[in-house]
């Protein structure tokens, strides 16, 4: 290996310098403040911990994710966290075992084994809240504000955010009986949002003998009816006329229309600005999720900037079943969607450059402007202002120490 090659960080794994570090900084305390405001608490998870507890309650998908080591010192194997949201529920339920409602949020490092896409790397700053305790829609509404006020905070323009529920699919399925394979296949082809697939498959189970495969065909159709709905919240009175013509009536389905329907107006009475979309092929989390997803997307990023959902099942893993819900965000992709004068001007600060010497009382005037603002002491004649984006100097007239215009 060539001493060039020596200092390469892995592909897909990045760092932060200056001006963008500060940038990131500024960002993570604006928002960690805002979370303050609304009654959140921070908590830090560690960064590695044992495979069972960090995957306890998560699909196959963050299985993947994560970058398993052998612990040295028990021989068990351990997991670097790829998401930070199973820990804070760890600690909800196992450590603060708290029996009402509950507002955690963080922000720290994850680790991917892969890119989650291509405008990302393997190593995002996560931020994030989680809410426990509420299972109303009130909670994800409030989640879905704090993810709102995340982007704007952000400076993001031209939000548009999508919702989902997976309690359409997954009470359209449970209506049937149709085997795990053909499910499978239809769970793909609806992930994929795949209309031709999803129509072979209803004709497939047309061409079966059976009063199940009748049932089958019927759902399969339903399921690619709404996959092709777009719009507003008419859509979703469309979803709830076509399940409504079913033989039997789907309530758990006309429960999940109605919470999203309930969330949406809530959504828009808060952020008029805002567009609200649905993606009912937006299966995300499927076997982890058990209500509203939602992801929010600027029009300047090809990706989701922010995602979340309602998980309410992930807590008796830990002993104790608690509703929960809440949104992440990767810090580093928010500061990066912001243009480069943003960043800057985020940054900068009005600098006083102060000349070298270890005099009583410019060391004292020193401390004290570095109370409320950014001194640099030279540490020789031969430094510059330039070197230190500074904007004023402390010099010495008539006895006292006062500040001049560079």
């Amino acid at each position: 290996m060539s001493v060039s090659e020596r200092w390469l960080l892995p592909d897909g794994v990045d760092e932060l310098l200056p001006p963008e570090a500060w940038a990131v900084e500024q960002m993570r305390r604006s928002m960690l403040d805002a979370y303050s405001r609304y009654g959140y608490e921070l908590v830090s998870p560690p960064l590695i911990e044992y495979i069972e507890s960090l995957l306890t309650g998560t699909g196959n998908d963050l299985d993947l994710q994560t970058f398993k080591v052998t612990d040295q010192l028990t021989g068990r194997m351990m997991g670097v966290r790829a998401d930070i949201t199973p820990q804070v529920a760890r600690i909800d339920t196992h450590l603060l075992k708290s029996k009402g409602i509950s507002r955690l949020c963080y922000v720290d490092t994850v680790l991917h084994t892969r890119p989650a896409h291509t405008l990302t790397n393997r190593s995002p700053l996560q931020i994030g809240c989680e809410l426990f305790g509420e299972a109303g829609p009130s909670g994800d509404i409030e989640i879905i504000s704090l993810m709102l006020n995340t982007l704007e905070l952000a400076g993001v323009k031209q939000i548009h955010i999508d919702l989902a529920h997976v309690g359409i699919y997954r009470g359209l399925i449970e209506s049937t009986e149709m085997s795990n394979e053909l499910e499978s296949q239809l769970f793909d082809a609806l992930s994929r949002k795949s209309l031709p697939d999803l129509d072979a498959l209803a004709v497939a189970a047309d061409n079966g003998n059976s009063k199940a495969s009748s049932k089958d065909a019927v759902v399969i159709r339903l399921v690619r009816d709404i996959a092709n709905l777009s719009g507003g919240i008419e859509a979703l009175d469309q979803i709830r006329a076509k399940v409504e013509k079913l033989d039997s009536l789907l309530p758990s389905v006309i429960s999940a229309i109605d919470e999203l329907q309930a969330i949406t107006i809530q959504i828009q009475k808060r952020f008029s600005n805002i567009h609200i979309g649905f993606d009912f092929c937006e299966l995300r989390g499927y076997n982890y999720h058990t209500g509203i997803l939602f992801s929010a997307f600027s029009t300047s990023y090809g990706h989701a900037l922010a995602k979340g959902g309602r998980y309410n099942d992930i807590g008796k893993e830990f002993g104790e079943s608690r509703p929960a819900t809440g949104f992440s965000a990767d810090l580093k992709s928010l500061v990066r969607l912001v243009e480069k004068s943003r960043i800057d001007s985020a940054v900068k600060s009005v600098g006083i450059l102060a000349p070298s010497g270890s005099d009583g009382s410019l060391l004292e005037k020193i401390a004290e402007l570095r109370t409320t603002q950014r001194v640099v002491q030279q540490l020789s004649d031969h430094d510059t202002h330039e070197t230190y984006n500074c904007e004023k100097r402390l010099v010495l007239e008539s006895g006292e120490w006062q500040l001049k215009d560079l």
